[in-house]
């Protein structure tokens, strides 16, 4: 127990661990939803610092995924490159606005492949740059050393396969 937990919840942990596990799980879970949308916060910022107001952070963060890579909107979600429901609106807003190129595959004429266009890339350079920036500072200033990142990766890690395996099995 640490000093920040009501005895309440000390309580409950020690009389039934599965009740400490649902606990830790929930949080756990908040915690991811909570960083995606504070990444995004802070995409933003960098933007709005920059006095960039012709794209928002869902996509700036898009074409960072994307990068240097040629692929197709399903692989942009397959690849965990987009999180939200509404990729083809962002893409023909992107296509729109001139930060991407797109056209139909050679192979499947139904599919259109698409990758950044100079516009694009400058866009994800920022993106990198803000990266690069936390990079030199995360240690000292954030706290969060490699170790510690090590060790979060490989539980976010099994945490999807978990939710993998539980979407393929049924569980």
């Amino acid at each position: 127990m640490t000093s920040r937990q009501p005895a309440a919840h000390a309580e409950t942990e020690n009389n039934d661990p599965r009740e400490h596990i649902r606990s830790l799980y929930l949080e756990s879970l908040q915690l991811v939803e909570r960083l995606h949308r504070r990444l995004l916060d802070v995409i933003k910022d960098e933007f709005d610092r920059n006095g960039r107001s012709d794209i928002n952070a869902i996509q700036a963060l898009l074409l960072f995924n994307i990068g240097n890579s040629e692929l197709t909107a399903g692989e942009l979600r397959t690849r965990g490159y987009y999180l939200g429901s509404n990729v083809s609106y962002n893409l023909k807003k992107l296509v729109e606005l001139g930060f991407i190129n797109h056209q139909r595959s050679r192979v499947d004429r139904r599919s259109v492949r698409i990758s950044l266009t100079d516009k694009g890339q400058d866009v994800a350079e920022v993106v990198a740059r803000l990266y690069d920036r936390h990079i030199g500072s995360i240690e000292q200033v954030g706290g969060i050393n490699s170790d510690e990142f090590q060790q979060m990766n490989r539980s976010l890690q099994r945490l999807d396969r978990f939710w993998n395996d539980t979407i393929a099995y049924r569980m």
